[in-house]
């Protein structure tokens, strides 16, 4: 049974990250730990185990679909890895706690401006010249440094920035995403596996699961209304907020 209840989780992570760029993760994470008591350390790297595979499978459909923008992407992608690079070197002298609060709270106010606000019009995902790389390039540094610190993907921070800050079509700025957060997963994973907390058994089907939902959510995403897409990204954003307000609530006020 609950053998099943790891694939159903993982189905619906796949699915979320396929369709949204976020990797589904930030929905991964508290269910294992609050769903199936894995502990937080076993929790994570099983996690970004998973992000890799949900890359790995919705981005081959979305790169032949001529969807992510791969050069927008490696731009970017270098941006990140140096920003995760400098985030592991600080994070010994900043508060986790709150740096977390602070990025819980950018995400909460992002997530109301993208439920609250009118929508742009959308944009045919062949007609779109990106601007302000400047701005995408320091972005993406900056999710790269939070990842790092935070051990949250760059996804739910770099799809807004393209498609808000680099007037990039929400669905290329998704798929483009997906295929950036492979490659950050994939570096980050290693420090686990090399401490030993990438548990195989917990890994597997939940890697099964991942595959066939980012498979769904990859072929559903070009036939979604780009409205329904956002706001389900705004609702993952709060559930991001959430998570990050509450990690660092309890850094800052912990429990007696």
């Amino acid at each position: 049974m609950t053998l099943l209840f790891l694939i159903s989780a993982g189905v619906l992570a796949g699915a979320t990250g396929a369709l949204l760029g976020v990797g589904g993760g930030v929905i991964l994470v508290p269910m294992l730990v609050l769903g199936f008591k894995v502990p937080l350390e076993d929790a994570v790297p099983a996690s970004l185990m998973c992000v890799v595979a949900s890359s790995c499978g919705a981005a081959a459909s979305y790169v032949e679909r001529r969807l992510s923008d791969i050069r927008l992407g490696l731009t970017l992608e270098l941006a990140t890895v140096m920003g995760a690079i400098v985030g592991g070197l600080v994070a010994g002298l900043l508060a986790p706690a709150w740096v977390a609060l602070v990025f819980g709270l950018f995400t909460l106010y992002v997530s109301a401006q993208m439920l609250l606000m009118r929508a742009p019009p959308e944009q045919r995902v062949e007609d779109y010249v990106p601007t302000n790389f400047p701005l995408g390039i320091s972005g993406s540094f900056v999710a790269g440094g939070l990842s790092a610190l935070l051990g949250v993907g760059g996804g739910p921070l770099k799809v807004p920035l393209m498609s808000y800050g680099m007037r990039v079509p929400f669905k290329v700025a998704s798929a483009t995403s997906n295929l950036m957060i492979g490659v950050t997963g994939a570096a980050s994973v290693a420090a686990y596996a090399w401490r030993g907390h990438v548990k195989l058994a917990l890994v597997a089907p939940l890697v099964v699961g991942v595959l066939a939902g980012a498979s769904v959510g990859s072929r559903l995403m070009p036939r979604l209304p780009t409205a329904v897409l956002r706001r389900l990204f705004a609702l993952v954003l709060l559930l991001v907020a959430a998570q990050m307000l509450w990690k660092g609530g309890e850094g800052l006020w912990p429990r007696q």
